[in-house]
C-alpha cells in the first residue's frame, strides 16, 4: 500500500517516521518548500508545488496513491481544500491529522480575532511592543504601523523585498522552553503576543510565559477546514491506516 503523507509539521515526519516502520507500507511525504532547509521525515520524499487540484490528482494517479494523510499545518488551508478536492477526483481515501487548538484558561488574556489583518487592527490600539510569531508569510499587515516596535519570530528571515513592520527579526526553529519564551519577553519588554492558534506543544510555552507575566496575546483563530474524516493524533492516525490496510 502507498500513502502520500502532506507534511510540514512536526507531527507530519513523526507519522511518516512511525508508518516507515509498518510493514507492507510505502510512505511518501510531501513538503511545499518554503524553508530552504526543513527538517526531513524518514522515507521518501517529495518537495514543492502540485500545482494545484489538478496536478495533485494527477499525482496521485501517476503514483498510484492508495491513502492520503493531510498532515500539513493547521493554517494551510488552500492545500487541504485542495486534497479534498484531489482525492475525490482520484478516488483515493482521505484522512486529516489535526491537532487540537489551545484552549483558552482562565488566567489568560487572549484577544480572539479572525484574521491577521483583525490582528494589525488591535494592536494598533493597544500595544507598544509587540513578539510577532506568525512566520514569515504575512508581515506585510503589519508593516503599517510605524509606531509600533516588533521582534519577529520566524524560521528564516523575509525576502528582501518583502513588507516588514519597524523592530528586529529572530530566526529560530521550536520547540521552544518555557525559560527561553520568558526571557525574550521580559528581557525585550514585551507587551503582547501575536500568535496563530496552532495547537502543539511545540511553540506552546509562549502562551505559558505570558499567563505567568499577565501578558496579552492576540490570538488569530483557525481557517475553516474541508470536510472530511478527522483525527487529532499520531496513535488514531496510523489505528486508520491499519485499518485500511487490512480491509
Amino acid at each position: 500500500m502507498r500513502v502520500l503523507i502532506l507534511g510540514g509539521t512536526g507531527d507530519a515526519a513523526e507519522l511518516a517516521a512511525r508508518v516507515a516502520t509498518i510493514q507492507g507500507v510505502e510512505a511518501i511525504t510531501s513538503l511545499a518548500g518554503r524553508t530552504s532547509e526543513p527538517s526531513l521525515p524518514l522515507g521518501d520524499l517529495r518537495i514543492g508545488s502540485f500545482g494545484g487540484v489538478a496536478g495533485l490528482a494527477n499525482y496521485l494517479h501517476q503514483m498510484k496513491i492508495d491513502l492520503l494523510i493531510d498532515a500539513t499545518h493547521p493554517f494551510a488551508s488552500q492545500i487541504s481544500f485542495n486534497a479534498a478536492a484531489a482525492a475525490t477526483k482520484a478516488g483515493v481515501s482521505r484522512l486529516m491529522l489535526i491537532r487540537p487548538t489551545w484552549e483558552k484558561s482562565s488566567d489568560d488574556r487572549w484577544i480572539e480575532v479572525d484574521s491577521v489583518a483583525a490582528a494589525a487592527a488591535v494592536l494598533q490600539k493597544e500595544s507598544q511592543r509587540v513578539f510577532l510569531t506568525i512566520g514569515r508569510q504575512e508581515l506585510a499587515a503589519f508593516a503599517h504601523l510605524k509606531e509600533i516596535w516588533f521582534l519577529m519570530r520566524m524560521i528564516e528571515p523575509p525576502d528582501h523585498d518583502a513588507l516588514v513592520p519597524p523592530g528586529i527579526i529572530l530566526c529560530d526553529r521550536g520547540p521552544f522552553s518555557l525559560n527561553n519564551e520568558r526571557e525574550i519577553l521580559i528581557h525585550h519588554k514585551i507587551d503582547t503576543i501575536v500568535s496563530k492558534n496552532s495547537g502543539g506543544d511545540a511553540t506552546y510555552a509562549k502562551i505559558l510565559a505570558a499567563r505567568e507575566l499577565g501578558m496579552q496575546v492576540v490570538m488569530v483563530s483557525r481557517p475553516a477546514t474541508p470536510e472530511g474524516e478527522q483525527v487529532t493524533d499520531i496513535n488514531a492516525a496510523l489505528a486508520w491506516l491499519v485499518k485500511k490496510l487490512h480491509t
